[in-house]
């Protein structure tokens, strides 16, 4: 067992590590119940540091483009992933496992990663980010609208829970840095030794500007004090704190945005069609033991209850209780141990309250809360638990079991009768952040997640098709929104991009084409426009938004389109016979493939000569619009909407609007192409 003397632990405010005043608080291994630190912030001047952010860190992040920013959270999480074995360690002194440790040490850092790589992906290079398409606002083209996403100019406050003190800072940086907003995360102060280590390292790597990161370990004090309307506050931890919180007056008074993620009665609903001898019956089983002992059953998002058929109660309460009797409780660091202990003696005791309230309305079937068996360790010393299963015989009328959480590995039985019933229990928590359905019947399914959906912010469904892919009930996915309504907290963190949106400011800019496209960075009808020189011979150095070409128009014949059936075997009736192209009501006669269209556009617009223009990857919102006809003429404007310069790479993505047109000046097809330009040519050798 790892064992340190207690260190004082730090804040990093105003560019500086510092103490608050005085020995602080002791914080004691959670599986040995020997001091590991000590912490405490008295003394410290929160409202120069939340000043000190916006004034530092909040221009430095903004100096940066959406993409120079995840290329750093990139290179962070790189050099963490070699360092964490460090992580590993310590994690140990918060009674987490090896196993419980990589849902938060390597969870987060991939988090962390993931975030970089889809900013890079799906936002623009840019300070600015276009939300939507542009909105013509005249008839003219002189006036148009387009919504902006921009930074806002205070400081993202993360105030975290003890559970998961990698995870829940890094997840929760990472949106915020790519939105260009510094951060100062303030982790509860059970777990903060570790927190302090993983923000120790990433500062000391000198990739983050200054100010963009500031860590406060020990009590939040007046720090809600001095919030104002441009910096962002959010939280995870129980319900009743983040009650207190959103109704903090500079939080009401100002309008601060505010995100919460607290706990909920999560559900895990067992189909009728998933008795015994299914495999949906096995992985409802295997599922919640799962959710009931990583951890220690200290997750949000774990399983608080168990909604089953009536007819298959019995051989839930039985299977799940024999797999509970099977897990090992000790050390965190014994490779014999499954479950390991709670975080702190006082979490277990109130644990053991929760359960004494739950048992008014439910029987414990599995487990002995006051008689804990261990395979090593102490159970005076350190906080462990068994896993505790109860059942509910009276769910409709029970009180306690849809509204007391036992933050622990604890939850209960509750039978239903009709599919419609169990999505009315889990209903019954009022809100929660996840609940599984365990079925293999598409009808059950959806049914029963149509219903669910409205109470929970994510539904697993799980199924023998997924059971060797699937992430399990409990794990939040940086694409995916973590967060519920009601007493979860109605909040969403994460989502990919989503997340990002959080810290930026969404504004409708309207004005005249040419200076919405210098505040955008894409043109748009009515914009400027350069024609001299065909701009596929232009460099992405020597491009501008608004570079065109008009080109010469082309014929389409009927040899033509037989001929594009005949090479294609493209022979929809449309195209191939008349009488039933008549037939058809929205056609006079014959048409052209959309296709055909589309390879004509590309033979007018591209320029065949080698040249800056290196590759054609793809295109964006392809609408046909107005039928081709034999006879008719076809002429294509093509001109540059978007430029991202690809940081690091010789090459950017180019965005071109195409529109092409028939002779009487109907669009006939409108869309986006996307290329890939040298920045300079010829290219360097």
């Amino acid at each position: 067992m790892l064992t340190t003397a207690p260190r004082r632990l730090q804040s990093y405010l105003e560019g500086a590590w510092r103490a608050g005043e005085g020995e602080g608080r002791t914080l004691l291994h959670a599986a040995t119940g020997a001091p590991v630190a000590r912490i405490g912030a008295e003394g410290l001047d929160l409202a120069s540091a939340l000043d000190w952010g916006r004034r530092t860190g909040g221009p430095a992040l903004r100096r940066l483009t959406v993409h120079q920013r995840a290329l750093m959270l990139k290179e962070i999480g790189l050099r963490l992933m070699e360092m964490k074995e460090e992580f590993y360690l310590e994690n140990y002194l918060t009674g987490a496992t090896r196993k419980d440790g990589w849902i938060d040490i390597d969870g987060g850092i991939g988090t962390l990663l993931t975030f970089a790589s889809r900013a890079r992906r799906e936002f623009p290079n840019a300070r600015v980010i276009p939300e939507g398409p542009v909105e013509p606002l005249s008839k003219d083209a002189t006036f148009s609208a387009q919504h902006v996403l921009v930074p806002r100019r205070g400081v993202a406050v993360h105030v975290n829970a003890f559970n998961f003190p990698v995870w829940g800072m890094l997840e929760k940086i990472a949106p915020a840095l790519i939105a260009g907003m510094p951060c100062l995360v303030k982790p509860a102060s059970q777990t903060a030794y570790l927190t302090e280590r993983v923000a120790r390292r990433i500062l000391e790597m000198g990739i983050l500007p200054e100010g963009a990161l500031q860590i406060l370990c020990g009590p939040a004090g007046d720090l809600l004090d001095h919030v104002t309307e441009q910096d962002v506050v959010t939280f995870t931890g129980s319900a009743a704190t983040g009650r207190a919180l959103r109704t903090h007056p500079a939080i009401v008074e100002r309008s601060v945005p505010f995100t919460m993620e607290a706990d909920s009665l999560n559900a895990a609903i067992l189909g009728p069609d998933a008795g015994p001898g299914t495999p949906e019956f096995d992985l409802f089983v295997r599922e919640a033991v799962r959710e009931m002992t990583v951890k220690a059953g200290q997750k949000c998002t774990a399983i608080r209850r168990l909604i089953v058929p009536g007819a298959h109660a019995d051989a839930a309460a039985d299977a799940i209780g024999a797999a509970l009797a099977a897990v090992s409780v000790g050390l965190p660091d014994d490779a014999d141990v499954r479950m390991g202990a709670l975080v702190s003696r006082a979490d277990r005791d109130g644990v053991r309250a929760r359960i004494a309230e739950l048992a008014a309305e439910a029987e414990i079937v599995a487990g002995d809360p006051d008689d804990v068996r261990l395979v090593s360790g102490d159970p005076e010393a350190g906080a462990f638990l068994n896993p505790v299963l109860l059942r509910c015989a009276r769910p409709h009328d029970a009180q306690a079991v849809h509204a007391v959480e036992a933050f622990g590995p604890v939850a209960t039985l509750i039978a239903y009768g009709a599919p419609e019933e169990a999505a009315a229990l889990a209903a019954l928590g009022r809100g929660s952040l996840c609940a599984s359905l365990f079925t293999d019947d598409p009808a059950v399914a959806a049914e029963v997640v149509t219903e669910l959906a409205p109470y929970h912010g994510r539904v697993l469904i799980g199924s023998r098709a997924s059971a060797q892919s699937s992430t399990g009930h409990g794990a939040p996915l940086a694409p995916l929104v973590h967060g519920g309504p009601g007493r979860a907290g109605g909040g969403e963190e994460m989502g990919g991009m989503r997340g990002v949106r959080h810290f930026m400011m969404r504004t409708a800019v309207q004005g005249a084409p040419r200076l919405l496209s210098a505040v955008t960075g894409q043109w748009s009808e009515g914009g400027a426009v350069r024609d001299d020189v065909h701009p596929f011979r232009r460099p992405l150095s020597e491009l501008r938004l608004g570079d065109q070409v008009v080109t010469a128009a082309r014929e389409v014949t009927q040899a033509d389109v037989e001929h594009f059936a005949d090479f294609t075997g493209d022979t929809f009736y449309a195209h191939m016979d008349g009488a039933a192209a008549k037939a058809n009501p929205f056609f006079e006669d014959r048409v052209a493939h959309g296709y055909l269209v589309a390879s004509f556009a590309a033979g007018l617009f591209v320029s065949p000569e080698p040249g800056p223009v290196l590759a054609n990857y793809g295109v964006d919102n392809l609408r046909f619009l107005t039928p081709v006809y034999f006879g008719d003429s076809l002429q294509v404007r093509l001109t540059c909407k978007e430029i991202n310069p690809r940081e690091g790479a010789g090459h950017g993505e180019v965005r071109w609007d195409a529109r092409v047109t028939n002779q009487t000046g109907a669009v006939v097809a409108q869309y986006d192409v996307l290329t890939m330009v040298a920045k300079d040519w010829p290219a360097p050798a």
